[in-house]
């Protein structure tokens, strides 16, 4: 019934081992304004969103899991060849005696994603209202990260990512305006 092509939508590399760094793509991967909340919260609002605009909630609720799984190769990349010293000696140790290596829906400090995360106020315009505001708040997230690698493979993937998220913004920017449109035009009856 389905095929998969294990193909991420953007390549991912990265040229070192480096278990800070992926303590800090936690953030994007469980955190408040990550990948994972953004995609439910989208895909969540998408049933009291008027049909005219239903589809962008649907294609960036769907990619926001596409770029869950980028970062979650980013991470697995930069602590796979980590030493348990090693993570211990960046805040991980905690993570490596519940988890291994393996993800965990957590933010950068260690706290479990939860639902609260998730906002949906059932009015179309103020729930775009905080989907503009929650793609602002993880392209500043993603230039803080590109900020503090000197990773410059690992940049490149961060970029694509930035980028995606101010393409994400002005979509929900462009729905608002078509919202408005709909709501100011005279109803004659």
């Amino acid at each position: 019934m389905w095929i998969y092509e294990k193909k991420l939508q953007y390549p991912v590399r990265v040229s070192k081992c480096d278990p800070h760094m992926a303590k800090l793509l936690m953030e994007q991967y469980g955190g408040a304004d990550g990948e994972l909340a953004a995609a439910l919260r989208y895909l969540n609002q998408r049933y009291t969103i008027p049909d005219k605009v239903i589809g962008v909630l649907n294609d960036i609720g769907t990619e926001e899991f596409a770029h869950l799984e980028m970062i979650a190769t980013m991470i697995y990349k930069l602590t796979k060849d980590a030493s348990v010293e090693q993570l211990k000696a960046v805040g991980l140790g905690e993570h490596y005696a519940a988890h291994d290596r393996a993800l965990f829906y957590q933010n950068a400090g260690g706290v479990p994603f939860t639902a609260t995360y998730i906002q949906a106020k059932g009015d179309p315009i103020a729930d775009l209202y905080e989907d503009i505001a929650a793609e602002e708040k993880a392209r500043a997230t993603y230039q803080w990260l590109i900020d503090l690698t000197d990773d410059v493979d690992l940049q490149d993937s961060l970029k694509f990512l930035r980028e995606r998220e101010i393409i994400h913004s002005l979509r929900f920017r462009e729905s608002v305006e078509i919202l408005k449109g709909e709501r100011d035009r005279k109803k004659v009856f």
